[in-house]
């Protein structure tokens, strides 16, 4: 059987909602990515810092609309000299910045997330109540003590009796969605037809709520007593915060709601109140019908699980689709249209607005006429700016915004106004549509997307001077915390300066609730979410840089190929460049073998005794500060071919090095062990074996400490150290440790006052800063004084860690016990069974990770075969005692990356034994990161918006490595690797991002529809499909249409896409050559084929073919063609050396009947085969251009994919209604032969072969997320001679329906589980060789929530070992939101009625005996489990011990498989 493991989690935003969750002050954004949910905090950052930080990042992004100085010189120099000198005038605004405080996979589809704030939790703050997409809610609560989510209840509806008719469809085939009271008494989830669950949440009474009871006065508080029954009569020691919820039939409300389309729970009402929108006929039957729809107000009585209707207003337009329910002061609903938006107050009277030409002739209600705004409102999401004044902001489909002012005369709404933002207010920020909005702030908002980046917008707005100060006052909107001494200097800026700096004006009065004013909203991007969703389509090539030289120094450091997706929709359209690992920019490359470590640091020079007096002080200029910043020296540990230990120093230039001489500095003095700066960089550090120096900035030597033990005599070795000004700790080969301090420039032995520090053996340590005061032992908002805040951590040779808080070493603040058995959470008080199995921990360090943003400190271990495992140190809230020991907790994270087999990869025994360690940076390319040497090299990094993720480094392994900063390689770092090179480097940045999806990400910004992309490997280019809107012109040719004439002078015409081929050069990603399609032609496929392109000497060419569908209306039938191109050489333009290449149409075949929607090449002779409406014909290309057909097959409906096995003829076609066919191609005589069929009604968006060992499987992907493995046996009784597809298993994806699907070669280490199992398989019995079995392969799917997954054959020792093992961790691990992983994963078919995941009948014959493909993302939580756990559920499984299921997981997890990405 096979795997399937997901490579990247989900980037599309589908849901969001602010509520204070983490506690009652907090300000959190919960966000849901399809099957994902993320848990934010908000920051806020000064736009003068976040701009000085990103000027760099983002002068590349031509989406964005920051403040037009970034980009300018000033903004150019500014990135040079430092974030003080970016703008002349100080921008005093701030951006809000997300940062990630947890994340979840849950094992559902989320279809909703509401805040619930009336019930008590733990951590003090509001509820989140979830919903899924099979009629399940989950409510969800923040655990301070546990620092997770705690689901507190659930509740389903699934069940098939509350599925009413008989005839009723599926629930998955229904639009559900959920509702809460904006009072939180109560939620509503509408499932199926006319379903509606009711969740009833308790509330405190008011007249009991006693809030204001003083105990000194009115003596102590009453007890209140809890109730012992609960509804169901069983008794309860607990009273729960919820009732029993119950379900309501729509048409028993009222007989008029047979077909709903929206409700929402309306503000201001005393009890429960919804308004919903439904209509007495089929949305079937409404053609030529208008103004059908009734809007009705209902009150919930709960108790009683009564309602009763306060209003109705009837003959509303059929096209409205969303109740929308507008907070006080102005109350009521609004109700959006495709063509108008109408406002329903809560007496029933309403004002609307037409808002296009359409608006009049769809209804006969009475609507204020703003049709010259021509807006389409389909997919437009609308959210409060300041309910105060009446603003309400709209984003339409296309990302433009626009404003809804309400007027208000009195308390009564006298009708409201639409306008749209110009762009350079920021009106077009958002590059297409969105599907979730949330107000995070007075002036933030969080705009979620599937098609592109999730944006978080901030506004201000532009008033003139006058009336600033005085509608700031009347408007609490406009708080910008800002005092009034720095409104009077801000309006003097303004005088000085004048408003030419703002981002436009134009001015419109309104008269709102805050009065007469004119006011000018200005919108900006403040911080974004990175989105490779949808994924339209992918490519895997070879990215060659052009020059030489540039080839020569990234050799070894670049991948082989990259997979290049095409993703993004509308002028989100984007290319996202994806590999393994961080390849890194090489600045200098040459030979050093010998190197072992590098040191690099920053110090000051000593300054002269002539310069020492007070006079020159002022004089000395900054050679003699550190104002330079820049490293000045390294110093490099030496092993020589004899294995003679020395050291050497160096002065660093722009981007190398050279030998510094002259100095006291000892070479022959033995091997650095560690090195850095002490005393506020005046002293340069040297750790050897046997000794420490110490020197001055001009390497002048100042002081020796010798290693001696003066009890024994004994001179023990530095095993390692660690440093943090003003201390030095040291960890020495007899187990025992010293710490050394630094008191007026010179080192200290600190006397070891716990006699535990004595005699406890310890394995390991470090030093660490601790600057966010979570080791303290009483948090306070003061921050410490330098020196004062340095915590040791210890971890003894039985696996204890201890905690003491530098200088005190009477007695540790905090040890902890139970590391060595990794335990989900660690704590003073973990305690493990006896005879529990340990892990060996080697190294330990702290450090914090994160970027400019935010960064956080982490606890890493890492283990003896080179795994780490990171804790994120926390702090419960504790009330009754302080100590330390009570108090902090760490959490042991997700990190399912394997470090590789130590043994393989290593010839000298050496190297294994003395592993280099962990590396600390504070700033490596804006992150603040620690670097993973060894032979799994890599960066442990994290952004504000992620986890900390181990990303690999592309190339060998690594012996030693230091952070390099200098003016030539800023930001950048030193290496050297197993083969003796020496790399100066940088981690590209620019459009580049690692943690996200935890690869390695290039986005590149097309703006523009993107459908397709192929790489042509011979020119190394990749051409693009993309789409532009333009407006339908009706065809004037036409004879049997003689009206379409009189409709040329249409204003408001209807917009059809129309094709684009884009050629990009992967050297700079540049667009170098640009193909315009026909009107209305839109590109189906775009396919790289290797043809033959001459029938007398059979040459072979790969050229590109292109498939386009001509679709002009209603009318008139689709016609398509099929483009052959080649790309060639030309004379590029001057100035740009990359436009050498240029497409060059070879053929051009029309296709009079039907689109061409896939493309495939076919056969050994160089033809390709075409679907072609419902037809699938093989043509070779002629060399007059014309397309010869040889052999075709009639299909049924339209051909979504089709696939041949290389080079053997035989095919498989997708249909997007009848299934799978699989077929065979002969050339000699030329014919197409059915071999079999899937069952007819499978909607199948993807298809693949996959050849595992002799057998040939077909993964068929369809419309709700089910893989289908299917097989050809015409020996099979039930098979028809073979003329049925057999059905061998089906798998649910879930929320990531597979579109696109591409077979690989699949890489795997010599001594693969796989590979000797079928070699084995290939032997026969009586020794005779059978041929060889086919090269290992698997699929790569792609989804449209741009999640990526692999699918790879598993042998069946693997499969069965495999299968227990996911059994096991489903009843070891949590899991969250109560949702069952099983269940989720389960094939269809066996729950169809009830409408579980798919809701299909079996898509062929079943002989899947039950069996079911292992679901990776159980298996990536294997870590997850602590040391003793995974010992025993690995036996139970039938492995050999832990380490033998590592490997089988190295093997199948992750982009394991796909080493050369």
């Amino acid at each position: 059987m096979q795997c399937y493991s997901e490579l990247t989690p989900p980037t599309a935003v589908t849901h969001s909602v602010s509520l204070p969750f983490l506690s009652a002050q907090s300000n959190n954004l919960v966000v849901a990515r399809a099957s994902f949910l993320q848990i934010f905090a908000t920051k806020s950052v000064s736009a003068e810092l976040d701009k000085a930080q990103n000027a760099q990042l983002e002068s590349s992004r031509t989406t964005e609309h920051y403040d037009s100085r970034v980009n300018d010189d000033d903004g150019l120099e500014a990135s040079f000299l430092g974030g003080d000198s970016v703008l002349v005038r100080s921008d005093r605004s701030s951006y809000t910045k997300l940062v990630l405080v947890a994340e979840y996979a849950l094992a559902g589809t989320i279809i909703g997330l509401v805040r619930i704030g009336s019930k008590p939790t733990a951590s003090g703050g509001d509820a989140l109540l979830v919903a899924f997409r099979d009629a399940k809610m989950s409510m969800l609560e923040w655990d301070p003590e546990k620092h997770s989510i705690n689901t507190t209840s659930i509740h389903y509806y699934e069940q098939d009796e509350l599925q009413g008719s008989p005839w009723a469809l599926p629930l998955s085939h229904y639009v559900n969605f959920l509702a809460a009271d904006p009072g939180s008494r109560c939620a509503a989830l509408k499932f199926g037809a006319r379903s509606l669950a009711i969740v009833q949440f308790k509330v405190a009474e008011e007249d009991i709520d006693m809030n204001d009871w003083d105990e000194e006065l009115d003596g102590p508080r009453p007890v209140k007593e809890l109730s012992t029954t609960l509804p169901n009569g069983t008794s309860s020691s607990e009273e729960t915060s919820f009732a029993t919820s119950f379900v309501l039939r729509l048409p028993n409300l009222d007989s008029k709601l047979i077909h709903p389309v929206h409700l929402a729970f309306l503000h201001e009402y005393r009890e429960p109140t919804f308004g919903i929108l439904s209509s007495t006929t089929s949305p079937s039957l409404v053609l030529g019908r208008r103004d059908h729809l009734t809007y009705m107000v209902f009150t919930l009585d709960i108790q009683q699980r009564a309602s009763t209707p306060i209003l109705s207003v009837t003959g509303l337009p059929q096209d409205l689709f969303r109740v929308i329910a507008v907070p006080a002061p102005i109350g009521g609903a609004l109700l959006v249209g495709t063509n108008e938006l109408i406002h329903i107050d809560q007496s029933g009277k309403s004002h609307g607005v037409g808002v296009n030409n359409f608006a009049k002739k769809a209804t006969s209600f009475s609507l204020v006429d703003q049709s010259d705004l021509e807006l389409r409102l389909e997919g437009c999401h609308i959210d409060t700016l300041s309910a105060d004044s009446g603003e309400f902001l709209m984003v339409l489909s296309d990302g433009r915004l626009a404003l809804i002012t309400f007027q208000v005369d009195g308390k009564i709404v006298s009708g409201f106004s639409l306008r749209l933002i110009a762009p350079e207010n920021g009106g077009a920020i958002i590059p297409t549509r969105i599907t979730t909005l949330s107000k995070l702030s007075k002036t933030c908002l969080f705009a979620g997307s599937q098609c592109a980046d999730s944006l978080v917008i901030g506004w201000s707005r532009k008033q003139g001077q006058l009336g600033r100060k005085k509608s700031r006052l009347q408007d609490p909107s406009l708080d910008f915390d800002i005092d009034d001494e720095d409104m009077e200097d801000m309006e003097d800026d303004d005088d000085l300066y004048g408003d030419g700096q703002g981002l436009g004006k134009e001015s419109s009065n309104s008269t709102t609730m805050a009065g007469s004013r004119s006011t000018e909203l200005s919108f900006r991007v403040h911080d974004r979410l990175i989105s490779i969703a949808p994924i339209r389509d992918f490519a895997i090539g070879q990215i060659a840089s052009p020059e030489q030289q540039e080839q020569t120094s990234q050799s070894d450091v670049t991948s082989d190929l990259s997979l290049v997706c095409a993703c993004g929709q509308g002028n989100g359209g984007s290319l996202a460049i994806i590999n393994r690992g961080i390849q890194p920019k090489v600045i200098g490359k040459f030979e050093f073998p010998e190197a072992r470590g590098f040191w690099t640091m920053a110090v000051h020079k000593p300054i002269p005794k002539s310069l020492q007096g007070d006079k020159g002080a002022s004089s000395m200029g900054t050679d003699y500060e550190i104002a330079a910043q820049y490293d000045r020296f390294m110093i490099v540990s030496k092993v020589d071919l004899d294995g003679y230990e020395t050291s050497d120093v160096y002065a660093l230039t722009g981007a190398g090095f050279e030998a510094l001489t002259g100095t006291e500095f000892d070479p022959a003095a033995g091997l650095t062990i560690e090195a850095g700066t002490m005393g506020n960089h005046m002293r340069i550090i040297q750790v050897l074996k046997t000794a420490i120096h110490c020197y001055d900035g001009g390497f002048g030597l100042t002081q020796i400490l010798p290693m001696l033990n003066e009890e024994t005599g004994a001179e023990p070795r530095v095993d390692s150290a660690s440093i943090a000004d003003p201390y030095l700790l040291l960890v020495r080969d007899d187990a025992s440790v010293s710490i050394a301090k630094l008191e007026n420039l010179e080192l200290e032995e600190l006397e070891n006052k716990d006699p535990a520090l004595s005699s406890n053996k310890w394995a390991t340590g470090c030093l660490y800063e601790d600057k966010s005061g979570i080791f303290a032992k009483t948090q306070s908002d003061k921050g410490a004084e330098a020196g004062e805040n340095i915590i040791m951590f210890l971890l003894s040779k039985t696996g204890a860690l201890h905690i003491y808080a530098l200088p005190d070493l009477s007695k540790p603040v905090y040890v902890a016990e139970g590391l060595p058995f990794v335990p989900a959470i660690l704590s003073a008080n973990y305690a493990a069974r006896r005879g529990t199995a340990k892990e060996s921990i080697k190294e330990i360090l702290v450090a914090d990770l994160g970027d400019m943003t935010s960064s956080y400190p982490y606890l890493i271990a890492r283990h003896g075969n080179d795994d780490v495992t990171i804790y994120e140190p926390f702090r419960i809230p504790s009330t009754t005692t302080q100590e330390l020991s009570a108090a902090l907790h760490f959490q042991k994270l997700v990190n399912p990356v394997l470090a590789d087999d130590l043994v393989a990869l290593v010839d000298d025994e050496d190297e294994v034994l003395k592993a280099p360690p962990m590396r600390r940076c504070e700033n490596v390319a804006g992150y603040k990161t620690v670097f993973l040497p060894g032979t799994s090299p890599g960066y442990i990094i994290k952004s504000s918006k992620t986890l900390p993720k181990i990303i690999s480094l592309q190339g060998n392994g690594v012996r030693g490595m230091s952070s390099f900063h200098t003016e030539g390689c800023e930001r950048g770092f030193i290496y050297a690797d197993r083969k003796g090179i020496a790399r100066v480097s940088q981690i590209p940045i620019r459009n580049t991002t690692y943690a996200e999806i935890g690869m390695s990400l290039k986005k590149i910004p097309l703006n523009i529809d993107v459908q397709s992309v192929s790489h042509h490997p011979p020119s190394g280019t990749f051409v693009v499909g993309c789409d532009t809107l333009e407006p339908f012109e009706l065809p004037k040719e036409d004879d049997y249409h003689k009206e379409w004439l009189q409709e040329k002078d249409l204003v408001f015409k209807p917009m059809v896409e129309r094709g684009l081929i884009k050629l990009v050069n992967p050297s700079n990603w540049s667009v170098i050559d640009t193909v315009e399609m026909e009107p209305c032609e839109t590109i189906m496929c775009i396919e790289t084929l290797n043809l033959e392109v001459s029938e007398s000497t059979n040459e072979r060419k790969h050229l590109i073919t292109v498939g386009t569908a001509v679709s002009r209306g209603e009318d008139l039938p689709v016609r398509g063609r099929v483009l052959v191109y080649d790309v060639v050489t030309v004379i590029p333009e001057p100035g740009r050396p990359e436009t050498n290449k240029k497409l060059k149409l070879v053929a051009n075949e029309d296709i009079p009947r039907g689109a061409v929607t896939a493309i495939s090449e076919i056969g050994t002779q160089g033809l390709m085969l075409v679907a072609q409406g419902q037809k699938c014909m093989v043509r070779g290309l002629k060399e007059d251009g014309t397309l010869l057909p040889v052999a075709f097959m009639d299909m049924s409906c339209y051909v979504t994919a089709v696939r041949e096995l290389k080079g053997t003829g035989l095919c498989l076609m997708a249909d997007a209604v009848k299934g799978v066919w699989f077929t065979g191609y002969t050339e000699e005589p030329y014919k197409m032969v059915l071999f079999g069929k899937s069952s007819t009604r499978l909607e199948v968006l993807t298809v693949d072969f996959l050849p595992d060992s002799d057998e040939l499987l077909i993964v068929a992907c369809d419309s709700d997320g089910g893989i289908h493995i299917l097989q050809f046996d015409p020996d099979h009784p039930k098979s028809l001679q073979g003329h049925l597809l057999l059905h061998r298993t089906t798998f649910s994806t879930g929320a990531h329906p597979p579109t696109r699907s591409m077979l690989l070669p699949r890489t795997l280490p010599e001594d693969s589980d796989y590979q000797l199992q079928q070699a084995a398989a290939a032997t026969t019995g009586d020794g005779e060789s059978s041929p060889p079995p086919a090269p290992p392969s698997l699929i790569l799917l792609s989804s449209a929530t741009g999640a990526l997954a692999t699918l790879a054959p598993l042998s069946e020792p693997q499969y069965r070992r495999l299968s227990i093992l996911t059994n096991q961790l489903v009843s070891s691990l949590p899991h969250h939101a109560g949702l069952n992983p099983r269940t989720y994963r389960a094939p269809p078919s066996s729950f169809a009625s009830s409408g579980g995941a798919v809701g299909r009948l079996p898509p062929g014959v079943d002989a899947g005996m039950g069996r079911s493909l292992v679901d990776g993302a159980l298996l990536a939580r294997w870590n997850e489990l602590p040391a003793g756990r995974r010992a025993e559920v690995a036996g139970r499984a039938g492995f050999a011990g832990v380490d033998e299921v590592r490997d089988v997981l190295r093997e199948i997890l992750g982009p394991a498989g796909l080493a050369y990405l």
